[in-house]
């Protein structure tokens, strides 16, 4: 298999369903960082990642994947803009976003031991899945 070739037909499935190779890791849940290694040709795919791609997106065809024969997306397959629309709307909810969180910060209260203590502003939770939770003083 042609790595170049490949990182070509992988882009061109990032700009079919409009993804950033970031949300393209998470919505086939690999690390981002494997993307990363993949598209700068540092890595090459691993079957796992080919079949997770095959699975998350039935009308990517493996021949054409792997080898560049056969037709993207599937001749064989009719997808409709609703099932597009469909793929597109789980990679939305796949991926959170750093800056932002679901839930508002919550309040702790005040653990001041001593008048000279320092005083605690600010803890934040960083999450697996990329979410984080705040809380402020």
């Amino acid at each position: 298999m042609n790595s170049e070739a490949f990182i070509t037909r992988l882009k061109i499935i990032l700009e079919y369903y409009n993804l950033t190779s970031s949300t393209f890791a998470d919505t086939i849940e690999v690390q981002r960082s494997s993307m990363s290694h993949l598209m700068s040709g540092r890595n090459k795919p691993s079957l796992d990642f080919v079949l997770k791609i095959v699975d998350k997106f039935p009308d990517v065809d493996l021949y054409w994947l792997l080898n560049g024969e056969g037709n993207f997306p599937k001749k064989n397959v009719n997808i409709t803009i609703e099932q597009k629309k469909e793929v597109l709307e789980k990679t939305k909810n796949t991926t959170p976003s750093l800056f932002t969180h679901s839930e508002p910060t919550k309040e702790i209260p005040n653990t001041q031991f001593s008048e000279s203590a320092k005083k605690l502003i600010k803890v934040v939770l960083l999450y697996d899945d990329g979410t984080f939770e705040e809380f402020k003083q």
